[in-house]
């Protein structure tokens, strides 16, 4: 085949587990780039005897995109929408298009493809036909089964043929129109029972009155059977005016009990939400992220569509009316509506914790009943729940009957309590008439329980089925027939804890004896994970594989995964590192945390933080890969750009000394390009320019007290000291004191202006911001104590601190809380910590009344806006975005990271990743600017990319506000 073949360790760790709780590990992973490609290498693989798996996003919940042997990937190349025809309202695709790239081509003809589960910005379309996706919308447009023309797949007897409908003898497979004559009581009275039961074959298609249809029985089937090349999919109208209703109830099941009353409206989704899921929203984003919603332990979504918004509100109300709500909220399309669509795409992940914070796992995520039956089957759940011990947040389908549900089931020692609980729940929905999965497939995760759904007879048929198009069980093996167990393969249990209070060892994970030096006066050999039981191990299991870091998130506000984004490669993304990660706190495959396997797949990480943010699970994985190189080096030699950029303060102390001198040295090319590439940085890149005068050195001098050093700000020379007015800390760190000093100078005259007296501290107080990205946390936890020393006196005593680089307010407001989890101080001094948008417009900081401040006009103002990723992950931008637009500013407000990021773009080997990322938004925005725009970004890094890479130079937030005072 012309693609890759990847038989590298890391690589293979990136591929052995899906959004499951299961981890195979392949011996090779492929990325064919034509059809032509996967039918040669299907060839070859049949020949030889080693099992297949095709892939496409990875997003599998039931360990359906997982196996040995060779892993295909067709999500990397098979990507092309070869037809949209709006006559037909058809789509002609490959297995490996994305499913909302397809909605992007259809829009323009008002169509869509009906199915669309939570996953579409990711999710391939290959993959939903693989395990016949549905979505919300599902109760108006059907599954994907229901929206499937044809299907070009190969067999694993290798014959490639067409499966459509209407062929009763269905030529293509010798033998399967015999085996349903022969068993069509069977399959009339054991299958297709109900909308959701995707559970084993729909065989049901097959039946003459369903018109004989193969390719609408091929949906589902995980794999097991075909590999899928090219699709014919049918669309949809798009609906008009959707506006979406929330009604709150007690708890879940009277939510679900009125679902058969509402169905009768003919709804365009129904979909059910714990408000447990809604709590870890707001507490994770704060109440902003979610609009009001009517009282209750739990709600029903319900969309409806109309000719006209005013047609649809009608349908909405008579929803209302014929509910037995407690209480209605009704949303037209708008940012109320998005925010629940937001939420509610985001359940997988949010659901990977309980309330108590426990990681909660899939398994039992996906089983549905009749929705009539769903009220009374969810009290019986919750009845088995309660003796088992465990809990979940409930969310789901439940307008088909299809629940979605995580269970702090405990894996970390084995899986005998998953199977135990598991043989009963599936007990429990055969009860209802259910099935075990709604659309997530059996895969490893249920297929063993199928024949307590089904009859022996039913398991022989689907036997049957299997020898007819795979006899050598090549596909997929392990899946729906001659299934592997279900607490086999399992990935938690063979994980090594890695607890944050022992010593370092061998390979980065547990070491023997106590902690020494500053580790041991935290009490903690790094970062503390205190949200994670203290252990890297749990904090790495995180990632539960929805995938959300594969997908372009910016149009939403997004800044998750600017690397991935630039490479489009597995082992860019969050997902995979994580996944390398948990391979190596396994240290069966990949040795350890310390292993080059790891080492690569956290180089290309820029430590944005966009994953603790945009992530549903708050992967961190920034902090990940702090905590790993500081496990990798402690005690070791490090690579030079760690001291030459991990130790960037102590050299601009040192440029102090004699800045003029410095600079027209580093101004001089060969001088410049040797300190690069002595210092391990890229030579392509310039060397900052050092102030003059730093901002400390003009406080101290007295620059901004009429040049009398020692006075008070704006006290006056021989005159008493005006009135109090309350005091804000002006923190100055170390790139605002010594690299842009116009910053802090600004902020000085904004603060009097808003009648703040500015208070300076005596003592320089750096965050240790380079030594934390660069792993160096043992120096970092110093410079951090020193700053509490410095700072916590005055949060202690209520006085806000302000911080102008957004990377080191970040630090202050999570990482310090991270080293020093249990020091009052540092709480303190987080909770004191605001950005200057917060200061000025938070109630409880804000400018009196009476000090005259009105925020200066901007309306003159057109600007691009850069948002500094920690700002965006940590502090966020609502408050300066308000502040933007009380101003009048015009502006464009880019979402994703500018690609410098710190230390990241200067290091050697980063600089084509830096640039790309940077074409991702920044670049662009910047040539399409018009003469006299601004460019505003309160982050160094992002002016520093800006002014490198384009030659325009950037001002903070807080110098456009000084000029026009």
């Amino acid at each position: 085949m012309a693609g890759t073949v990847d038989t590298t360790t890391r690589r293979r760790a990136e591929y052995s587990t899906d959004a499951s709780n299961y981890r195979v590990v392949p011996d090779v992973v492929a990325f064919p780039t034509s059809t032509d490609d996967v039918v040669a290498a299907l060839e070859v693989l049949r020949e030889l005897g080693v099992p297949v798996t095709a892939r496409g996003a990875g997003t599998s919940v039931a360990g359906n995109s997982v196996g040995p042997g060779v892993v295909l990937d067709l999500a990397q190349h098979l990507t092309t929408i070869h037809d949209v025809d709006p006559e037909s309202r058809t789509a002609v695709v490959e297995p490996g298009v994305i499913m909302s790239a397809l909605q992007r081509e259809a829009a323009p003809h008002a169509l869509r493809f009906g199915p669309d589960p939570s996953t579409q910005n990711r999710a391939t379309l290959g993959g939903m036909i693989g395990n016949n996706a549905c979505g919300p919308h599902a109760v108006a447009y059907g599954r994907t089964a229901d929206n499937v023309v044809s299907l070009d797949v190969v067999d694993g007897r290798g014959r490639r043929f067409t499966a459509g409908r209407g062929d009763p003898t269905f030529a293509a497979v010798p033998g399967l129109a015999e085996l349903v004559r022969e068993n069509l009581a069977l399959i009339r009275t054991e299958f297709g029972r109900f909308g959701r039961q995707v559970s084993g074959y729909s065989l049901e298609h097959l039946l003459p009155e369903n018109g004989s249809d193969l390719a609408k029985m091929l949906v589902g089937t995980e794999g097991t059977l075909v590999t899928v090349l090219g699709a014919t999919l049918e669309l949809v109208p798009t609906p008009q005016a959707p506006t979406l209703v929330v009604l709150g109830y007690p708890d879940m099941p009277a939510a679900a009990d009125d679902v058969p009353v509402l169905l009768r409206h003919d709804p365009l989704a129904i979909e059910g939400l714990d408000a447990r899921l809604v709590d870890v929203v707001r507490r994770a984003h704060g109440v902003d992220s979610v609009p009001d919603l009517p009282d209750g332990a739990g709600w029903l979504m319900i969309e409806v569509g109309g000719t006209s918004p005013g047609e649809a509100r009608e349908i909405a109300e008579m929803i209302v009316g014929a509910s037995s709500a407690t209480g209605a909220a009704i949303y037209p399309a708008g940012p109320d509506a998005t925010k629940m669509w937001r939420i509610r795409a985001d359940g997988a992940g949010l659901a990977g914790r309980t309330p108590a914070g426990e990681q909660a796992w899939p398994g039992w995520e996906d089983s549905a009943v009749p929705p009539e039956k769903l009220g009374d089957y969810l009290r019986d759940l919750d009845a088995l729940m309660a003796r088992y011990g465990v809990d979940g947040l409930p969310y789901g389908h439940f307008g088909d009957g299809c629940m979605h549900l995580r269970i702090d089931i405990p894996l970390e020692a084995s899986g005998s309590v998953l199977r135990t609980f598991m043989i009963e729940a599936a007990e429990l929905v055969a009860k209802y008439g259910g099935s075990l999965s709604g659309e997530h497939g059996d895969g490893r995760a249920r297929s063993e329980l199928l024949p307590v759904m089904y009859s022996p007879e039913a398991i022989a048929l689907l036997e049957q089925v299997k020898a007819l198009f795979d006899p050598d069980d090549v596909l997929n093996p392990g899946v729906v027939v001659r299934p592997a167990a279900v607490d086999a393969d399992l990935r938690r249990p063979a994980a090594q804890a890695v607890p944050s209070t022992a010593p370092i060892g061998e390979r980065g994970l547990l070491g023997s004896g106590t902690l020494r030096g500053v580790a041991r006066h935290a009490g903690y050999a790094g970062f503390a994970f205190p949200h994670d039981h203290h252990d890297l191990t749990t904090a790495v299991h995180r990632c539960v594989g929805v995938g959300k870091c594969r997908a372009d998130n910016t149009a939403a506000g997004g800044f998750m995964c600017p690397s991935y984004l630039a490479t489009k490669d597995e082992k860019d993304v969050t997902r995979g590192r994580a996944r390398v990660l948990q391979e190596a706190v396994n240290g069966s495959l990949v040795g350890g945390l310390t292993a080059p396997e790891v080492r690569e797949s956290l180089d290309l990480c820029l430590s944005c933080k966009a994953c603790s943010s945009d992530c549903p699970a708050g992967v961190d994985m920034a902090q990940y890969k702090s905590e790993v190189l500081h496990r990798t080096y402690k005690g070791r030699l490090r690579p030079v750009d760690h001291y030459a950029l991990g130790w960037l303060p102590r050299w601009a102390r040192l440029a102090g000394l004699a800045p003029r001198a410095i600079n027209r040295l580093l101004s001089v090319d060969w001088v410049r390009r040797a300190v690069l590439w002595g210092g391990g940085m890229d030579t392509r890149r310039e060397m900052p320019r050092f102030a003059e005068l730093p901002f400390r050195t003009w406080w101290r001098r007295g620059y901004a007290t009429h040049g009398v050093p020692g006075l008070a700000h704006r006290e006056l020379p021989g005159r008493p000291a005006p009135a109090t007015r309350p005091k804000v800390v002006l923190w100055t760190d170390s790139f605002s004191d010594s690299l842009s000093p116009s910053v802090p100078q600004a902020a000085v005259k904004v603060l009097d202006a808003a009648g703040y007296d500015v208070v300076v501290p005596d003592k320089q107080a750096c965050c240790g911001l380079t030594w934390i990205s660069t792993g160096q946390l043992d120096g970092a936890r110093r410079r951090l104590s020193d700053l509490l020393a410095v700072l916590g006196p005055y949060a202690v005593n209520g006085i806000p601190i302000l911080g102008l680089e957004p990377s080191c307010t970040a630090v202050l407001r999570s990482d310090l809380l991270d080293l020093f989890p249990d020091d009052p101080r540092a709480t303190a001094v987080a909770g004191a910590t605001k950005t200057l948008a917060e200061l000025l417009t938070d109630p409880a900081t804000a400018p009196a009344e009476d000090s005259g401040w009105e925020v200066p006009d901007l309306s003159d103002v057109t600007a691009v806006v850069q948002p500094h990723c920690h700002q965006h992950s940590v502090m966020g931008f609502a408050a300066d975005r308000s502040l933007l637009a009380d101003a009048g500013a015009t502006v464009t407000e880019l979402a994703g990271c500018c690609g410098l990021a710190g230390n990241f773009g200067m290091q050697k080997g980063h600089y084509d990743v830096s640039v790309a990322v940077a074409e991702n938004a920044l670049l662009p925005a910047l040539r399409e600017q018009g003469e006299g725009e601004e460019f505003i970004a309160d982050g160094f890094s992002c002016r520093t990319q800006a002014v490198q890479l384009e030659g325009v130079e950037g001002k903070a937030l807080v110098e456009v506000l000084a000029e026009r005072l």
